[in-house]
């Protein structure tokens, strides 16, 4: 069998009654499958493949040709490949002696041939006796194709490619097409037309789909066997079959919906991506690159954190579908996240109450102790001056059964209390669930205002990134780029802890905070950043689930105009990511807010095209989720970043002339705290992702009613 991935095609919205727009239920999504000879090739080195007349696929190998039957390749006759194919490639050697080294040649359907070769592009119309030079010209454009390197022609247009870049004729006039025009890269070995005007260009480094809108960038074993395009052909139903030195691969469009998609993550995170009895939701590793018939679960420093966006998600699914399925994943993430707050109690060295560990491990198997004091000396002695040094960083717990991991972070926290907010309000029907919630939730609050607003580990001292108190966040300069942003987290976590306690003390303390210490203000300012993919983008994560609770629950007229303000300020930053997740979240609690200053009202509703966006990240999110690699630093339509990132690392970062990132489907990310402007990612196809970063903006999505059913 062929190894599938998926991505999709976009389409448009329709709009709704409240000036917002939904997307229509269906969209189409690319499937890719690669072919090598476990599947029937004769040989992985693939020089040509055709779709008959008949709509078989036939493939010329280094070791002979094939037939596709439908699942596999069947070893054909190389005599039996079709006549019109050989009748090309014999007329391609026969105009050698007339143009040197030919590329390529085209027939079109009223009989006109044409060549692309080193000494030019040539056209011979039916009724011309000799052969024409053609010297493409657009406008100020005027191309002199030294080095032609393909042709085809479609139903109205003849289309080439060249060093310069490619082109097509169509109604007397040229079109010409360079990186500024979005063409990814232009080292084209083949190309080939389909229906609808879609042309396809083959490259030394992956394949191109063009459709007269929007440019699609097909590399890596996302989408091909090899990298190095040989020959394309594309059938009636607009499926292209691609000839590379390792295999063929197939693209092709296959009908779907956001919802069935979700359900197709769903079912993969509960058969691959559940580790421990509790179920705490991450990415599993593979033995070998792509197989995922073997994986392995593992532990991460933020299981809590991805556990809690994956439960948050089922919350949303349950609110707004009332699948019986969701609640009971919904119920299950909740218990997760409240055994970390119940394994540290007791033990040989017990967490004061209400903190809550970062993960789990069984005691039945190695000890991670082992080796960590030395290894986080190391860490402290040169990468972090302020790292913790804490012995044992897995504490055992009272039952002997687990290993808990303690030195627990902010983000960690922004995760559960994102997700405790939505469980009680939206799963949590009965009063004594509620109350399990209430627990949990004011358990944690008070550890903290107990502790001077600190996280406080099992050695009576706050852990490396546990501190919100006002004395570090606005008196130490160690915590200075963290003001903003635990600020906002703090009183984010106070809002929900009121919100599900209906005590008044948590919004007394977080009064004090604000008119003692200026966490409100502190807050206006959550990020810094230097421009385009700066600062942390897991702090980008954390903000926007303490923005989203926070502006659910503030009624205070001198309040909400602050954080509403400074949410949309945030947005705004993070408008060219593309990113649905940070969207919705935006787009739920700001609508209608408004910010007035010195110079007028500011409507703080979103605009743009966030919407659109938000629905294209959606359907073009891969179904293949493994890590493979992916490389766009050497395309042509991409405009550089300069400098290095955040930590001096020369990474080739950059975005679309249009000035957003480049489409999920051209980049890996397994969530969404990654950096988006980041050029090359993945890596050797040994992880395999998990689906929760598509569920929770595709659900909330629903639920606010951002997208159809």
């Amino acid at each position: 069998m062929g190894i599938h991935c998926a991505l999709i095609a976009v389409a448009t919205c329709l709009p709704a009654d409240d000036g917002f727009r939904a997307a229509p239920a269906a969209f189409l999504q690319q499937v890719a499958t690669r072919f090598g000879v476990a599947d029937g090739l004769p040989a992985d080195d693939c020089r040509a493949i055709i779709v008959d007349g008949r709509g078989e696929v036939l493939v010329m190998t280094a070791a002979g040709a094939a037939r596709f039957d439908g699942e596999r390749f069947v070893k054909l006759d190389s005599s039996r490949f079709p006549r019109s194919e050989r009748e090309r490639i014999a007329a391609e050697r026969a105009l050698v002696r007339r143009f040197g080294q030919v590329r390529d040649v085209a027939r079109a359907a009223d009989g006109s041939l044409a060549v692309a070769a080193v000494g030019g592009l040539f056209l011979k119309k039916r009724t011309a006796s000799d052969w024409q030079r053609l010297f493409p010209h657009d406008g100020a454009r005027s191309w002199y194709p030294r080095e032609a390197r393909a042709v085809a022609f479609d139903e109205d247009a003849l289309w080439f490619a060249s060093t310069q870049g490619v082109g097509y004729f169509h109604d007397g006039a040229w079109r010409l097409l360079t990186g500024a025009d979005g063409l990814p890269y232009n080292d084209v070995t083949c190309a080939a037309t389909g229906p609808g005007g879609v042309v396809w260009f083959g490259t030394r480094i992956g394949a191109i789909r063009y459709d007269g809108e929007t440019w699609e960038y097909r590399q890596g074993r996302r989408w091909l066997p090899h990298d190095e395009v040989r020959s394309i052909a594309v059938a009636e139903d607009g499926t292209a079959w691609i000839a590379t030195a390792g295999g063929v691969g197939r693209i092709e469009h296959v009908p779907m919906t956001l919802a069935e998609k979700a359900r197709f993550y769903e079912e993969e995170i509960d058969k691959r991506h559940r580790r421990t009895p509790y179920g705490f939701v991450l990415e599993v590793t593979l033995d070998r690159p792509g197989d995922t018939s073997v994986w392995h679960n593992h532990d991460s420093d933020n299981d809590g954190l991805w556990t809690s966006m994956y439960g948050a998600g089922e919350c949303f699914a349950w609110a707004a579908t009332r699948d019986p399925a969701a609640r009971e994943r919904a119920t299950k993430a909740f218990e997760a996240l409240r055994f970390l707050g119940t394994v540290t109690q007791g033990g040989t060295h017990p967490a004061p109450p209400g903190f809550v560990a970062r993960t789990i491990l069984p005691t039945s198997g190695p000890d991670p102790n082992a080796g960590r004091l030395e290894a986080d000396r190391r860490t402290r002695a040169t990468r972090d001056a302020e790292w913790k040094l804490i012995d044992p960083r897995w504490p055992v717990s009272a039952d002997g059964k687990w290993y808990w991991k303690c030195d627990t972070s902010s983000d960690e926290l922004d995760g559960h209390y994102f997700f405790y907010a939505q469980y009680h309000d939206l799963v949590a029907d009965t009063p004594e669930e509620k109350a399990r919630v209430r627990d949990v939730v004011v358990a944690l609050t008070d550890h903290l205002i107990e502790h001077g607003f600190n996280l406080v580990d099992h050695d009576g001292k706050p852990t490396r990134w546990g501190h919100f108190s006002p004395q570090d966040l606005n008196f130490n300069p160690v915590w200075w780029e963290e003001r903003g942003l635990n600020s906002l987290s703090m009183l984010s976590y106070l809002k929900v802890a009121e919100h599900v306690s209906g005590d008044s003390k948590y919004r007394d303390v977080a009064r004090e905070l604000i008119d003692k210490h200026g966490y409100a203000i502190n807050a206006l300012y959550p990020k810094h950043q230097t421009g385009p993919s700066t600062g942390n983008h897991s702090d980008d994560e954390m903000a926007f689930m303490g923005f989203y609770n926070l502006l659910r629950y503030e009624r205070d007229p001198e309040l909400r105009p602050i954080y509403a303000h400074a949410f949309h300020e945030y947005w705004e930053l993070e408008r060219p990511e593309m990113n649905p997740l940070f969207n919705f979240m935006f787009a739920a609690v700001c609508r209608g807010d408004t910010w007035t200053d010195p110079w007028g009202t500011k409507d703080l509703s979103p605009y743009g095209d966030w919407l659109e966006d938000s629905i294209d990240t959606l359907r073009r999110f891969p179904l293949d989720r493994i890590d493979w690699h992916l490389k766009n630093s050497h395309r042509l339509d991409l405009v550089r970043l300069p400098g290095p990132d955040r930590h001096g690392r020369p990474l080739p970062r950059g975005h679309r002339r249009n000035g957003k990132v480049l489409p999920v489907d051209e980049r890996f990310f397994e969530h969404w705290n990654h950096d988006p402007w980041r050029l090359d990612t993945g890596g050797g196809g040994r992880v395999l992702a998990d689906g929760a970063v598509f569920l929770l903006p595709y659900y909330m999505g629903v639920y606010h009613g951002f997208i159809e059913k």
